[in-house]
């Protein structure tokens, strides 16, 4: 396929939405494929609902998840500017182009007049459409009336009746009645374009080659075949993509849990497990699997296999895939995404991170695999950095209440100090010994041990957790447990 050129066009009205994220996606898939380039276009001409620092969050979340663009903000290109309020210029020129080849009009009608049309039309059972009441205007007189300061828009004519087919290439073959569409606003009063004007001026002058953007825009594509036409501009090829829909396929919506980028970054999940998740909503290699990479989907991805039925959003797959990623990905690139969240939660301190790196990632390597996200690291290591000061409290009744577990612990205690070399083959040879010879099983003294360490009933492997925590500390730790329990069973003589 030659020439293909794809554009990601967000508005900076909030972060970037897990469903503009999936379009990212899918056009830079699609353009890496076919060697083409992946522009970025800001949308930023409907000032009522923008955002400051808007897009700044959009480009960082799309770096974070590594799309990058060949085209657009921070980057320039030879069909710029790439933020729409600096384009006003061409929309002007463009729209008073049609104005004067008699494909567009001034309309006056104040808000109040297609309130009451609108009003008419519902009582007479008709669905709204703008009557038309301005198309004759002469263009003298409309301009004249502008001259005197009245507010107009720039409607395009809109044929009264007839079909329009449009071929997508997800959807196939798309008709739609002209009957039910407006004379479009293409230029509001404030000299601001109107969003299916400016996307089609946009893509004519940037060479889009291929619009694949979701599902929720296909209603527009009639009026911008429409706009294609009437500025003489070659038509797209268009491809809409699935909706994203609740696990109750319901709309998607906060009430759901996260739904952008960002919110998922804060929770702990990883961008590739984000990236791997996207991928497979709404598109499918044709097997059964569920890990893969950018590359892998780079050599794999075609539009015909973008499925045509809704994709439903499921965080449990999505943490699934975010263990594997947790417990698979490169131990240094880890270490450096949990970093964050450990010293955000007191884990740790900035000065640690840099003085204990080491250890801070062998702490990680026994522990990766029993979270979900970095959000739960904090919690799964927090007593290698920090002093155990409270035991679960289950743990206190079933192992530190038992007659005599002050003396095992005691026993255990004075085996591990006698130890020159103190690792897990080591410690585990020496607790095996003891309980072999106490005739008890090896559980018995694991269980209160690791209660006594870490504070509560599940951890990684005791001797992992001994072998890190070093033979000083575990020593202080265990002569702390048998003072506790000492206190407990003076307290409940």
């Amino acid at each position: 396929m030659d020439h293909v050129r794809v554009r990601f066009a967000p508005s900076p009205t909030g972060y970037l939405h897990i469903g503009g994220a999936r379009t990212a996606l899918f056009n830079w898939f699609f353009a890496r494929q076919h060697h083409g380039k992946f522009i970025l276009r800001i949308e930023d001409t409907d000032t009522k609902r923008l955002k400051e620092d808007s897009v700044s969050q959009i480009l960082a979340s799309m770096k974070w998840l590594g799309i990058d663009w060949d085209e657009g903000p921070e980057i320039g290109g030879s069909c710029g500017p790439y933020y729409q309020s600096e384009r006003l210029d061409l929309y002007k020129k463009e729209a008073q182009r049609l104005v004067k080849e008699g494909k567009a009009y001034y309309c006056f009608c104040t808000p109040e007049d297609l309130a009451k049309n609108r009003e008419i039309q519902r009582e007479q059972g008709q669905s709204f459409r703008y009557n038309g009441k301005c198309r004759d205007i002469p263009p003298e007189v409309a301009k004249d009336r502008i001259a005197a300061g009245e507010k107009a828009v720039i409607r395009l004519r809109i044929p009264d009746s007839g079909q329009m087919k449009v071929t997508d290439c997800i959807h196939g073959e798309v008709t739609f009645a002209l009957d039910q569409l407006d004379d479009l606003i293409i230029m509001k009063s404030n000299a601001m374009p109107a969003y299916n004007f400016a996307c089609v001026v946009d893509d004519h002058h940037m060479a889009i080659s291929h619009i694949i953007r979701a599902e929720e825009h296909l209603s527009n594509t009639p009026k911008q075949v429409l706009l294609y036409e009437a500025l003489g501009y070659e038509v797209v090829q268009f491809a809409h993509l699935p909706m994203i829909l609740a696990p109750d396929r319901s709309k998607l919506s906060k009430r759901h849990g996260a739904t952008s980028v960002e919110e998922f970054r804060e929770q702990g999940f990883l961008a590739p497990a984000i990236v791997n998740y996207l991928t497979f909503l709404g598109w499918s290699p044709g097997d059964d699997q569920e890990i893969i990479t950018p590359t892998e989907t780079i050599k794999k991805f075609m539009l015909n296999k973008v499925s045509k039925t809704a994709a439903i959003y499921d965080t449990k797959k999505l943490t699934w895939i975010n263990s594997h990623y947790l417990t698979n990905m490169d131990l240094d690139d880890l270490t450096r995404e949990a970093i964050p969240f450990l010293i955000s939660q007191k884990v740790i301190t900035k000065d640690q991170a840099h003085e204990q790196a080491k250890t801070i990632q062998k702490v990680i390597t026994v522990v990766r695999d029993r979270v979900k996200t970095l959000a739960e690291l904090p919690a799964a290591m927090d007593y290698y950095f920090k002093e155990v000061t409270t035991y679960d409290e289950k743990g206190v009744k079933k192992h530190f209440s038992k007659p005599g577990s002050a003396d095992l612990l005691r026993q255990g205690r004075e085996q591990l100090a006698q130890l020159e070399t103190f690792d897990v083959e080591h410690t585990e040879e020496t607790y095996r010994n003891l309980t072999a010879n106490l005739g008890i099983k090896v559980g018995e003294l694991i269980h209160p041990t690791r209660l006594a360490l870490t504070g509560r009933l599940v951890s990684p492997g005791l001797f992992d957790v001994m072998a890190l925590l070093g033979k000083e500390l575990c020593l202080k730790r265990m002569d702390e447990a048998i003072n506790y329990i000492s206190t407990l069973e003076i307290a409940n003589k």
